[in-house]
């Protein structure tokens, strides 16, 4: 007799729900002197860990930086017009792509892991199954962020070499987002930008 998965039985948010993580979200621009929790950072992931990405791959890699002499490191990286936005976030998450993610396979994946092998094999596959699945996870990241209470001020403003060279010698990981993290400041919040109608992104087939 095989075991049976059971399971819950279909829910959906409500209005509140959906506000947090999508109608009402934002991203925030300043930020209150509300510290964040490590305990706080690591619930973000253990939320976030549990969404899908295809095989199972979880490519994705996080790097918290805290104030002091690493976000300094971090903020000459950053854009201009997002240093000073960095520099007073309570806690910054950089996100990146671990390019031999597929060494995890037979643990995360025991059903095939001879899927190993094929992406050793083939780098073009893997590089871009492994990007294309750590910006999936950045996406859950972000809405883990809002569902615990905090902002989120995802951000691809910055120098993406040199900040690689600066926090992952090696090559291994490639950074895809800067994400400050924290409870918004004074007028954290820019006006609402529009977004695409209906007609404008749906068909039927």
């Amino acid at each position: 007799m095989t075991d049976t998965l059971e399971r819950p039985v279909a829910q959906t948010l409500d209005e509140a729900g959906r506000a947090l993580l999508f109608t009402e979200a934002r991203t925030a621009s300043t930020w209150a002197d509300t510290p964040v929790t490590d305990e706080e950072l690591s619930a973000i992931w253990e939320l976030a860990r549990w969404a899908p990405t295809s095989a199972n791959t979880q490519p994705l890699r996080v790097l918290y930086v805290r104030p002091g002499e690493g976000r300094d490191r971090l903020v000459k990286y950053m854009a201009d017009g997002n240093k000073a936005k960095t520099e007073a976030a309570p806690a910054v998450a950089v996100l990146a792509v671990d390019t031999r993610f597929h060494e995890h396979i037979p643990a995360v994946f025991p059903m095939r892991p001879q899927m190993k092998d094929v992406f050793e094999a083939n780098e073009e596959l893997r590089l871009t199954g492994g990007r294309f699945n750590a910006a999936l996870q950045a996406g859950y990241f972000i809405l883990a962020v809002r569902a615990l209470g905090l902002a989120a001020g995802p951000m691809t403003g910055y120098d993406a070499a040199g900040l690689d060279a600066e926090f992952f010698p090696g090559e291994r990981y490639k950074s895809i987002l800067v994400v400050n993290i924290g409870h918004p400041g004074e007028n954290p919040w820019y006006g609402r930008l529009p977004r695409l109608d209906h007609e404008d992104v749906i068909s039927w087939a």
